[in-house]
């Protein structure tokens, strides 16, 4: 009889059965179930759920099922148990119905996931019991929060339920970046890829909330960041899931915030719910961080060996960095074959002479000396830095090589089209050659701020918008210039042209024609 074989799986999983008997118990209520939903509700992985659905006598519709209501009397002393730990505030939820309905909508119509980045998109119901639980454990009018990565959306949450909350987004994704703008919510977002840098203008937050890669060395990283993001009394939000199957798995990862020296004040079990992630129960614990003092010191000595494969999936998934790696297009040293490089920017063979700096450090901060031909080494997975990579130097002649090959497309050209002509030199090698500095007023402005990649955008525009009313014999202000600047471009405060999202930088050159256009009516002769 198929008891038995419940039986049996109940006695293998002794203590930890509650997750079958709670399965047990939903598939006996008599309503229909789904594996993905069953999966998500108990927070067990698709393996045991599927072992018990190999025991049982099912009634199926379609992709449904559930144990006949004949048959469920079989079972009801196996499902007495005690229900699971209790959600810190899943009282709060009825009071929230607006707010739950307007991010189910925003979550189903947000970016696809993008396999590569190990995106799973949380439950609407998650991102709102986030926000929730930042408010019931901190103050936060007032507060600053860093969502580090947040294709789960959590920043809206936070904006919808806590308004009086300060939020910033760094993120990869420029089609996440865009979305949160686009929902004019007063979210700040900012691009970063994160195994090259925290942006400057993301530091002394009051709380970092991150949703990462679920490798060890995806959390290391992800959380070394939020730390980076921190003031010293910040607190680290984490989510983070290991299927009940591989403990040991989720050892190494809490290994890596212990060599972080970080101190657990919560852990909540189970308190993400996710669409997909089956191998994990569609689950996730959120842990809540305090830095000690000792975290400082021990975040730079992580991000000091920091390597760019951090992912399950794709070109830098951990796997495929520790088997071998495919021929490359063309070889680095080959690619500067008639191209006198005076710096090497990223890895290069070992046997070139000439000087050379990290990706990182490039991105970080101006290199001293004004090189006059750069070349840059493009690591599989790391495309998106492309644009920012170029807009970090003034060089004229900048070669980027990607032994790998290059995207077809570059949704930075009409961006970089205003500094570079671009032209491919053969199998993943791009030349951009810097054009001649522009004429008209408006393209002053825009080449004088994309040449400073490193300065804050809103400061180099005003200081190019004076030179222009200079130029036309009239005078401006710096308050002047900032005002017609804010009412341009309210976005453009505090950050650089690299930590600008692209979908921002393309539209620069029409907000900056507007300021020059008022020029007019506001300056007066001088």
């Amino acid at each position: 009889m198929e008891r038995d074989g419940v039986e049996r799986l109940l006695s293998e999983a002794g203590a930890d059965s509650r997750r079958l008997r709670h399965a047990l118990a939903l598939l006996c209520h008599g309503q229909w179930q789904t594996l993905p939903g069953l999966v998500r509700q108990t927070a067990t992985s698709r393996r045991t759920i599927e072992a018990l659905l190999r025991e049982l006598v099912l009634e199926r519709d379609g992709d449904r099922f559930r144990v006949p209501p004949a048959g469920t009397s079989g079972y009801q002393d196996l499902i007495a148990v005690a229900p699971p730990p209790e959600d810190p505030v899943a009282h709060l939820l009825a009071h929230y119905g607006p707010a739950l309905e307007r991010l189910t909508a925003l979550v189903a119509k947000a970016p696809r996931a993008r396999h590569v980045l190990d995106h799973v998109s949380a439950t609407p119901e998650t991102v709102l019991r986030r926000a929730l639980l930042l408010g019931a454990r901190f103050w936060l009018p007032g507060a600053r929060l860093l969502c580090v990565g947040d294709h789960d959306l959590t920043s809206l949450a936070v904006k919808l339920v806590h308004p009086e909350t300060d939020v910033t987004v760094v993120d990869v994704d420029e089609r996440i970046l865009a979305y949160i703008d686009d929902q004019r919510l007063g979210v700040r977002t900012r691009w970063a890829d994160l195994r090259l840098g925290l942006p400057a203008s993301v530091r002394e937050h009051d709380l970092a909330l991150t949703d990462p890669p679920y490798t060890p060395e995806g959390i290391g990283l992800f959380v070394a960041r939020a730390v980076e993001g921190l003031r010293d009394e910040g607190r680290v939000l984490l989510a983070y899931g290991a299927s009940e199957r591989t403990p040991m798995l989720a050892l190494k990862v809490q290994q890596e915030l212990t060599e972080l020296n970080l101190a657990y004040e919560a852990i909540y079990p189970d308190f993400n719910r996710y669409f997909g992630a089956e191998a994990i129960g569609s689950a996730a614990d959120l842990y809540i961080l305090r830095p000690t003092t000792k975290t400082r010191p021990a975040v730079q000595s992580r991000l000091s060996r920091q390597a760019t494969a951090i992912y399950t999936q794709g070109p830098q998934a951990v796997e495929s960095a520790a088997g071998p790696r495919p021929e490359p297009v063309t070889g680095l040293a080959e690619a500067l074959a008639g191209f006198d490089a005076e710096l090497l920017v990223g890895e290069w063979p070992k046997e070139l002479a000439q000087p050379r700096v990290k990706l990182a450090t490039w991105l970080a901060k101006p290199y001293a000396a004004a090189p006059g031909r750069v070349a840059v080494a493009l690591p599989p997975g790391l495309e998106a830095a492309l644009p920012r990579l170029l807009l970090a130097t003034r060089a004229g002649h900048v070669r980027v090589v990607a032994p790998d090959g290059l995207p077809p497309a570059l949704p930075s050209a009409e961006v970089l089209s205003a500094v570079y002509s671009l032209t491919p030199a053969g199998a993943g090698v791009l030349d951009a050659v810097r054009l001649p500095q522009p004429s008209g007023e408006t393209d002053v402005v825009l080449r004088r701020i994309l040449d400073n990649g490193h300065a804050k955008l809103a400061n180099t525009w005003r200081e190019a918008l004076i030179a222009v009313a200079r130029a036309q014999g009239s005078a401006l202000t710096k308050n002047e210039a900032r005002t017609l600047i804010r009412e341009a471009a309210d976005w453009s405060d505090a950050l650089t042209p690299l930590e600008a999202p692209l979908h921002r930088l393309s539209t620069l050159r029409t907000a900056v024609a507007a300021t020059v256009t008022a020029l007019t009516g506001t300056t007066a002769p001088t």
